[in-house]
């Protein structure tokens, strides 16, 4: 066979989703949209087969692991997150970027534990959204030296402290929720504060190191959820 014709398999295009396969997966996101918001990533699978009206063997054909069914239901927000991230690094003000950056990850972390433990833990390298992730992280660096270098932010921080943002936040919007379901903004604006360079003071301890902080995110992503069961 010529080395530039396809092979069969190449050649064959993917078979389009049945109606009904296709009907049954939507349920089934939205399920677990609303399950993984309410209760987590840990959210019992079967409630989400149950929510959506299928059984768990429909739920476990279309998503082998609640890896599976994490990545796509989270694909959209993670997308979102990765967007502001880059129009914030494309701003000439560092200081105006890192606070769209953040606010825009509070905003979508608001109401949704499964959004909230996403963010707060790390993918594994062979996920398909590990990438996407990586390359916020690698963009919230950039913000943090930018806005050190324009002299926004205090020299002390590290990008690590970052993590504070995003754990403390899960616990407020968790504790606020149905109360006063934008208290979130305040707590964001006093860290904010926090963060500028005429506000800074001696600090008591050390930033985390990358390794601590990779170690403190492993510890959230217990329960199968990032080893893919």
């Amino acid at each position: 066979m010529p080395a530039d014709q396809p092979t069969a398999a190449e050649s064959t295009p993917a078979r389009p989703m049945r109606r009904d396969a296709r009907r049954n997966r939507d349920a089934l996101l939205g399920a677990a949209r609303e399950c993984f918001a309410e209760r987590g990533l840990e959210a019992p699978l079967e409630q989400v087969a149950k929510q959506a009206g299928l059984a768990i063997g429909t739920l476990y054909r279309h998503f082998p692991t609640r890896l599976d069914l994490v990545q796509a239901v989270f694909a959209e927000k993670l997308a979102a997150w990765l967007s502001a991230a880059e129009e914030a690094a494309a701003m000439d003000d560092a200081w105006g970027g890192l606070r769209l950056f953040l606010e825009t990850m509070c905003e979508l972390q608001a109401a949704d534990q499964g959004f909230n433990d996403l963010a707060s833990m790390q993918l594994p390298a062979a996920a398909c959204l590990a990438g996407t992730q990586n390359r916020i992280h690698e963009l919230g660096v950039l913000l943090v030296r930018r806005a050190q270098e324009q002299g926004a932010m205090r020299a002390d921080l590290e990008p690590e402290d970052l993590a504070f943002v995003i754990w403390s936040h899960a616990r407020i919007t968790e504790a606020t929720q149905g109360i006063a379901p934008r208290a979130w903004r305040r707590h964001l604006y006093l860290m904010l504060d926090a963060f500028r360079a005429e506000r800074a003071h001696p600090l008591p301890e050390p930033p985390l190191s990358s390794g601590q902080l990779a170690r403190a995110m492993d510890r959230l992503g217990t329960g199968g959820v990032c080893s893919g069961s």
